[in-house]
């Protein structure tokens, strides 16, 4: 196994990143396509890849050093995270910690992968929307409270066209400016949650416009907006492979937070499906009220860390049996 940064990768093995990811269905995620490890390293975080296969590439696996620590590329805001391979073939992620020299590998949205299974300490849903057939087509799989949902938004909608202008969806808008404006919205919520703010590192900001300078067909950012007139209702800015598209910075206008506008938001964008090419919305992990409502399936990602040490293992071990036991006591308590 060879470690080597991402701009030394050779024309062979970005070929072969490309090639492993055609055969593995699970890696249909614009998180897996070598456009958004490049974006992330050009925005100065540093990536490095580890290169497994003695002549012929097996498996390549984007990541960032935190330390003595080794995290997935573009932490903490992968949303998908796994080696590149082919389906059954082996990743060796021991072998790797010394390869990379760190005493550790975390991940926090690992598709799950059964040779990760005893560094995983927990599992959580990553819901997603199937949106095949646009508006009828979601409907006819979704929930009743989404349905619910969606039917307001519509009458909501029409609400604001007789208040404050024409409904409209811009569904990829190459706008700088506007995505600026997202990226403020985006950190005045944070502030009004107490959240952490993503865009205190500036790099992050910058690596959103580079994604969205990108044009390649197989992958790009995509920045949707939908306005009522002249008034911004809710925008978001995501990442798009194929005829995925992932659902990663919505925001809305909160001075339009009775319209519901994220619903509006939503129901344009599931709307404009077959115009646009998109077959599934991947929401990302959490169990949001909206998310729980909108989707259709869901996928499980996993939590943990590859480690040798003893200590750390021990520690791990007991996060996830504290955790157990609280989900056990609260359950019970329901």
């Amino acid at each position: 196994m060879r470690i080597v940064s991402f701009d030394d990768l050779t024309p062979g093995e970005l070929a072969a990143w490309d090639r492993l990811r055609a055969a593995n269905p699970a890696l249909d995620s614009p998180y897996f396509h070598p456009g958004f490890a490049a974006a992330v390293h050009a925005s100065g975080r540093g990536i490095e890849v580890a290169v497994h296969g003695d002549g012929e590439v097996l498996a390549l696996l984007p990541f960032q050093r935190d330390g003595a620590v080794a995290r997935p590329a573009g932490w903490p805001a992968a949303d998908f995270q796994a080696p590149i391979r082919a389906p059954g073939t082996g990743f060796p992620a021991v072998e790797f910690l010394r390869a990379a020299r760190v005493r550790g590998l975390t991940f926090d949205h690992l598709l799950e992968q059964p040779d990760f299974d005893r560094w995983v300490r927990r599992r959580r849903p990553s819901p997603y929307l199937e949106v095949t057939g646009g508006l009828d087509g979601y409907l006819g799989r979704a929930s009743r409270t989404a349905k619910e949902n969606l039917s307001q938004a519509r009458r909501r909608a029409r609400r604001a066209e007789r208040e404050l202008g024409e409904v409209v969806l811009t569904a990829d808008a190459l706008d700088h400016a506007l995505l600026d404006q997202v990226i403020e919205l985006k950190r005045a919520q944070y502030a009004a949650t107490g959240a952490r703010d993503y865009f205190a590192d500036s790099r992050r900001a910058d690596m959103l416009h580079k994604l969205l300078a990108a044009r390649d067909p197989e992958f790009a950012g995509v920045l949707s907006a939908v306005h009522a007139g002249p008034h911004l209702l809710a925008a978001h800015f995501g990442l798009r492979s194929g005829g995925v598209l992932h659902w990663w910075f919505p925001v809305y206008d909160p001075a339009h937070a009775r319209r519901s506008p994220g619903w509006i938001l939503l129901r344009e964008l599931i709307a404009a499906a077959p115009r646009t090419g998109v077959t599934r919305i991947d929401l990302g992990r959490g169990e949001d009220e909206y998310k729980r409502r909108a989707m259709t399936g869901q996928i499980m990602v996993c939590e943990g860390e590859v480690t040798t040490s003893p200590v750390r293992q021990a520690r791990n071990a007991l996060v996830s049996t504290t955790r157990t036991i609280a989900r056990t006591i609260l359950g019970r308590g329901r």
